[in-house]
């Protein structure tokens, strides 16, 4: 059956078609060859492909696996136990010689209770499961279950970014040949650079501005780089009005693209005593991003706390 949504029609299922740097593809490439993986923590922007590799690998050493979200079932305790201890203690009938594998997808958003469980039990079923966390943050990992685990840290060097575009934009140009949907490369070429190094936002925009039949110059104003001039004038003025007006206004821009345009420009627009206290506020609700079910009250929080604490010049 087809999917509608192309993050997951055009995932990738084999390690080669994942779009990695080398040395991380090169990683998975020996766990591969081994036949065997050890517990695994995953660390890495959104949408870097880190959920994706881990299934991917799975797949590969033909072991059965299970995905638990730690933003969604995986912050109760009791639900995670109980599918761990189910998984891991029954017979696969698909895996053979490879151990069966426990996913806790976005492993950071889960407590601290939760995470000792896991750390229970990497140790209960290390003889029959491995466990592979994606994170975020990895400092949000409690120790005991960060030492347990050989850590791969999606990170991209400045070397590698154009050859790694340059793959997604011959890959973005394949999807939308196959869909029928007539673009223009320079176009395309600002898609990616706008929102690098998170494929899976890249690909959930392009599908929707292909849903028009055509990607050009006219979706240039929404992925318009975002101008907040006016926005820190309006803080420095304490005028919430407008603050939640220009909010509103660009609300389909990237949060954490907003608060970094905000963060980078500390020292031009606050007060030196100031900045320290604004960086943990931009901090804070930049962690939250992906886990709030409203972005739009999360930055307009975010947003008045600055303006409420903070001294501008």
């Amino acid at each position: 059956m087809k999917n509608f949504l192309w993050v997951e029609e055009y995932r990738p299922h084999t390690l080669e078609d994942c779009i990695l740097p080398v040395n991380i593809k090169s990683a998975f490439k020996g766990f591969i060859e081994q036949g065997e993986i050890p517990n695994l923590l995953l660390c890495g922007s959104a949408g870097v492909g880190k959920t994706t590799v881990a299934k991917a690998v799975c797949d590969e050493i033909g072991a059965s696996y299970i995905v638990v979200n730690g933003s969604d079932e995986g912050r109760f305790l009791d639900t995670v136990r109980n599918r761990v201890r189910q998984f891991a203690t029954t017979v696969s009938l698909t895996s053979g010689g490879a151990h069966k594998v426990v996913i806790i997808d976005e492993a950071d958003n889960t407590t601290s209770d939760v995470q000792l469980s896991l750390r229970t039990a990497v140790e209960e079923f290390h003889g029959n499961c491995r466990f592979i966390f994606t994170c975020n943050f990895p400092n949000k990992i409690i120790e005991p279950l960060h030492s347990r685990c050989t850590v791969i840290d999606f990170k991209i060097n400045k070397e590698e970014e154009d050859k790694l575009q340059a793959k997604f934009f011959v890959r973005l140009k394949n999807i939308l040949d196959s869909n029928l949907v007539e673009y223009d490369d320079k176009i395309l070429i600002k898609l990616i650079k706008r929102y690098y190094p998170d494929w899976r936002r890249l690909l959930n925009e392009t599908q929707r501005h292909s849903m028009a039949g055509s990607i050009n110059s006219s979706i240039l104003v929404d992925i318009a780089d975002v101008n907040i001039d006016d926005l820190i004038r309006s803080l420095k003025n304490k005028e919430f009005t407008v603050v939640k007006k220009w909010v509103v206004e660009n609300i389909n821009n990237d949060p954490t693209l907003v608060m970094r345009k905000i963060y980078d420009c500390l020292y031009d627009t606050l007060k030196g005593s100031s900045i320290p206290e604004a960086v943990l506020i931009i901090a804070k609700y930049m962690k939250d991003i992906t886990i709030v079910p409203d972005q739009e009250i999360n930055l307009l929080a975010c947003l008045t706390e600055l303006m409420m604490s903070c001294e501008f010049k």
